[in-house]
C-alpha cells in the first residue's frame, strides 16, 4: 500500500473551453487512423465487466466503513449515496453494446487505445478535457468539429452515448480505486501512529522497530499526510519518527507542507470529478439520444435537403438511414457518398411524371432500389440474395415450401412404420390422417421462419406533429 501506483490515473487532462475543445476534435480527427477491417479489436465488454466488479467491491468497502462509523471523504460519500445511478449505467452498457454491433465499429489502428473503437477514443478525449462534465451542446459541437475533418459512420454516432457511459464508468472505477487505496493508506498510517504513541492497551513501540517495515519504495502521499497529522505536536518520543518521515520525503524532493498541500488539492480535484461523473451519468439517462444523433449525422443533413424527409416521422427517417448504411457496407463506399448519390438521383428526376422519383426513398427503399444498387456496385450478402430470390417467387415459393415440409414430416414416420411391418392399407389410412396435421405444422414453422428472416416493409409516414396542414387536407 506504500508503493505509489502511476497507472490508472483518473481520466483528466487540461480543461478546455468550447472553442479549444473544437480545435482539439479537429486535430484528433486528423491524427487518428482506423484499421482497414474492423474485426473484433480489443474486448471492451471485458473491460466494462472488470470496472463493474471493482466499483461494486469499492462500494462495499466504503459502505462497511460507514457502518463502522469511520470518517470517509466527500468523494467516497458521493459514490455511496449515488451508487444506484452507477449500477443502472453498468446495466445499460451491457444491454446496449451487443457483440455484433461492437464488431462493426471502426477500430483505432495505433496509439494507447489501438484496437478499441474510434468512437471510444473520441469519448475518452471529451471526458478527459471536460473533467467528466457532460454538456450536451459541447458534446454536439465536439462531434461536429471532428466530422469536419473525418466523417463518422452512423453506427459510431449511435455509439456515442454508450461509449460515453463506458468511459465515465472507467473513470469512476479509477477514482474508486484511488479512494479505497487512500483510505487503506490512512488506516495504515493510523495503525503506525497508534503503535508509536501507545494508543489503547498497547505499549509504546520503539521508533526504529515501528518504522523498519516501511523502508524501501516511495511513500504514498495519503499515508505520509495522515502520519504527519497524527504525529505533529505529540510527545518528544515520536520526534525520531517525524525526522525519519522528513528524511524520506526529502529524498522524494518534498516536504511535509508540500504533501499536505498536494493531498488537499488531490482530494478537492477528486471530489469534483466524482461529482461530475455521477451528475453526467444521471443526465445521460434523461437525454434524447435520437435527437442528438440527428443533430450530428451528416447523412441526415444530406437527406434533409429533400422536400419531404424532414416532415417524415422518426421510423421512416430511420428506414432511410438503415438503407444508406446497408448500401454503404455492401458497396464499400462511404455512407455520405451513398446519401449524396441518392439525392443526386432525385435532382435528375425533377420534372418526371412520377413524383416518387423526386424523393430519395425511391432509390433507398422503393422501386428504384435495384437500379441504385447497380449504380453503386452493391453486392448483397449470400443470405440476402437467397431471401430476395425467395421473395421474388413469393406464391410458388411459399406453397412449394409448405408441400416439401409437409411431405417430409409425414413421410419419415410412414417409412418407419412400413419398416416395422405395418400393413399397406393401414399405412394409407395413417397417411390420409397425417396430411392435415403435417401441413399445419409445416405452415406454422414456415411462418415463424419468414417473420424471423424477412424484414417487414416500412409504411412511410409523415410526422404531422402540428396536425394535418391545409394543403394535405381533403
Amino acid at each position: 500500500m506504500r508503493i505509489a501506483r502511476e497507472s490508472d490515473d483518473p481520466i483528466r487532462a487540461e480543461l478546455f473551453g468550447i472553442e479549444r475543445l473544437e480545435q482539439h476534435a479537429e486535430s484528433l480527427a486528423a491524427a487518428q487512423g482506423v484499421m482497414r477491417r474492423s474485426g473484433r479489436g480489443r474486448r471492451l465488454l471485458q473491460r466494462v465487466e472488470h470496472n463493474g466488479r471493482v466499483l461494486r467491491d469499492s462500494y462495499r468497502v466504503i459502505a462497511n466503513a460507514i457502518r463502522q462509523e469511520r470518517a470517509i471523504t466527500p468523494a467516497a460519500e458521493w459514490l455511496v449515496d449515488n451508487f444506484h445511478v452507477v449500477d443502472e449505467q453498468l446495466r445499460e452498457i451491457r444491454d446496449d453494446l451487443p457483440p455484433g454491433f461492437y464488431r462493426k465499429l471502426p477500430k483505432l489502428a495505433e496509439g494507447p487505445l489501438a484496437g478499441y473503437p474510434r468512437v471510444y477514443g473520441i469519448a475518452w478525449a471529451f471526458v478527459a478535457h471536460t473533467d467528466s462534465r457532460l454538456d450536451p451542446e459541447s458534446l454536439r459541437r465536439f462531434v461536429l468539429a471532428y466530422q469536419r475533418v473525418q466523417p463518422l459512420t452512423m453506427g459510431e454516432l449511435w455509439a456515442v452515448a454508450i461509449t460515453l457511459r463506458v468511459v465515465l464508468a472507467e473513470n469512476l472505477r479509477r477514482l474508486a480505486e484511488s479512494i479505497v487505496r487512500g483510505r487503506a493508506a490512512r488506516q495504515e498510517a493510523d495503525a503506525l501512529a497508534d503503535e508509536l504513541l501507545g494508543v489503547g492497551d498497547g505499549a509504546v513501540a520503539p521508533t526504529a522497530k515501528g518504522l523498519a517495515r516501511f523502508e524501501g519504495g516511495p511513500l504514498v502521499t495519503a499515508f505520509a499526510v495522515q502520519l504527519v497529522q497524527r504525529l505533529r505536536e505529540q510527545d518528544r518520543a515520536v520526534t525520531p519518527a517525524l525526522r525519519w518521515l522528513d528524511q524520506r520525503l526529502e529524498a522524494q524532493g518534498r516536504t511535509s507542507e508540500d504533501i499536505v498541500r498536494i493531498e488537499h488539492q488531490r482530494q478537492a480535484a477528486m471530489n469534483v470529478t466524482v461529482r461530475n461523473v455521477i451528475m453526467s451519468m444521471s443526465l445521460m439517462s434523461a437525454l434524447d439520444w435520437a435527437q442528438f444523433f440527428e443533430s450530428v449525422s451528416l447523412v441526415d443533413e444530406v437527406l434533409r435537403a429533400g422536400p419531404n424527409y424532414a416532415a417524415m416521422d422518426f421510423a421512416t427517417r430511420d428506414a432511410y438511414r438503415h438503407a444508406v448504411e446497408e448500401l454503404a457496407r455492401g458497396s464499400g463506399r462511404p455512407e455520405l457518398d451513398v446519401a449524396r448519390e441518392a439525392m443526386a438521383r432525385t435532382h435528375r428526376a425533377d420534372g418526371a411524371d412520377d413524383d416518387r422519383r423526386t424523393d430519395p426513398g425511391f432509390a433507398l427503399i422503393g422501386n428504384g432500389r435495384q437500379a441504385f444498387e447497380l449504380t453503386l456496385g452493391y453486392r448483397p450478402r449470400r443470405m440476402r440474395r437467397l431471401l430476395r430470390t425467395y421473395i421474388a417467387a413469393a406464391t410458388p415459393g411459399y406453397l412449394g415450401t409448405i408441400a416439401v415440409l409437409s411431405g417430409f414430416m409425414f413421410t419419415l414416420p410412414l417409412l418407419a412404420a412400413g419398416a416395422s411391418g405395418v400393413e399397406p392399407v393401414s399405412l394409407l389410412v395413417l397417411a390420409l390422417l397425417a396430411v392435415v396435421p403435417a401441413s399445419d405444422l409445416a405452415i406454422a414453422l414456415l411462418n415463424r421462419s419468414v417473420t424471423a428472416l424477412v424484414t417487414p416493409a416500412v409504411l412511410l409516414r409523415l410526422e404531422l406533429r402540428d396536425g394535418v396542414p391545409p394543403h394535405l387536407r381533403t
